[in-house]
């Protein structure tokens, strides 16, 4: 079967196609025919030695995929050692669910690692409240574009949110966020604080690490909450003053998808209640960009230019 293959530590460049042997499914998993594999920002880190755990190589990358199995069921699953960028892969049936008809691959894809991260982060991480404001500092990305919608569905009552470009922040304030701002670090406290008449955010859900991270905590109401679910700047996370917390009475907590997916109702649960979002029309994702499975290599040179918007997959 074709597939990518990773045999050294890099960037995009390692990302190689290849004739790779068929996987084989063992007791309790799923040989899947691939019709989509999600991109993300955890891919490009595992591929350049900066993710949690060491990497085993050669290996092929990829941890979501869609598609169908022998007996025509239409899985949604993860792969948590990889082998999700090839036209077959295996998943765990522990971490597979069913895929309803009017939710399609990327939709689908959307919501498993990004849209499970927008969930547990504004339910569980941050407890947001009815009325609350929200900002989402990546908001035209795969977990924002999802948080934006969700914090809506949630009962936010002002959503704020930060990008890069203004065709970034116009996409975002098309998903329903009612103000739009530069999440630049430079002067990024004040535009939040103009936006929210002074106040700040009571959420603020941030995931580029570095000086973005140090100005969305300035950007935080009194008792406001900060998630931080990722580092796409590369940047290291700064160190944080416990002082200039307690002096404000906030909050600043991390988060990581796998181990929250081994709690009771935390998988099957929320995938199930957006799915259900999706069909009824409740929550919408434009397409992201699809490149053929050859292509992941420019898909990752992509995401990491921050080139794109939504969510990014591969076509086998």
């Amino acid at each position: 079967m074709r597939g990518i293959l990773v045999e050294r530590v890099g960037g995009p460049e390692v990302l190689v196609p290849a004739e790779l042997p068929d996987p084989v499914a063992g007791p309790g998993q799923l040989l899947v025919e691939v019709t989509a594999a999600g991109v993300n920002y955890a891919d490009t880190h595992r591929i350049d030695g900066t993710y949690r755990g060491e990497a085993r190589f050669p290996f092929v990358p990829g941890t979501e995929v869609a598609g169908r199995t022998a007996d025509g069921r239409r899985i949604l699953g993860l792969t948590f050692a990889g082998g999700g960028y090839a036209e077959r892969a295996v998943v765990d049936e522990a971490d597979a669910v069913d895929l309803p008809d009017g939710v399609d691959d990327a939709t689908a894809l959307a919501l498993l690692v990004q849209g499970l991260t927008a969930w547990h982060v504004l339910r569980h991480s941050t407890r947001l409240q009815p009325g609350e404001t929200v900002l989402i500092g990546a908001a035209s990305g795969g977990v924002g574009s999802v948080a934006v919608q969700l914090a809506r569905h949630f009962g936010a009552g002002l959503i704020v949110a930060g990008a890069s470009t203004p065709e970034k922040q116009r996409h975002a304030a098309g998903l329903g966020a009612q103000v739009a701002i530069s999440n630049d670090p430079a002067g990024y406290a004040d535009r939040v604080r103009e936006a929210t008449g002074g106040r700040g955010a009571d959420v603020i859900l941030e995931s580029t690490g570095g000086a973005a991270l140090t100005a969305s905590i300035e950007a935080l109401a009194p008792f406001g909450r900060l998630v931080t679910y990722g580092n796409a700047a590369r940047e290291g996370r700064p160190p944080i003053d416990v002082d200039v917390l307690s002096n404000r009475n906030l909050a600043v907590a991390g988060y990581w998808l796998r181990p929250a997916l081994a709690l009771p109702g935390f998988f099957r649960e929320p995938l199930a209640e957006m799915f259900d979002l999706v069909r009824a029309g409740q929550l919408t994702l434009p397409p992201g960009p699809a490149y053929p499975l050859a292509d992941a290599r420019r898909a990752h040179e992509d995401l990491l230019a921050r080139r794109t918007t939504g969510k990014v997959v591969l076509k086998p």
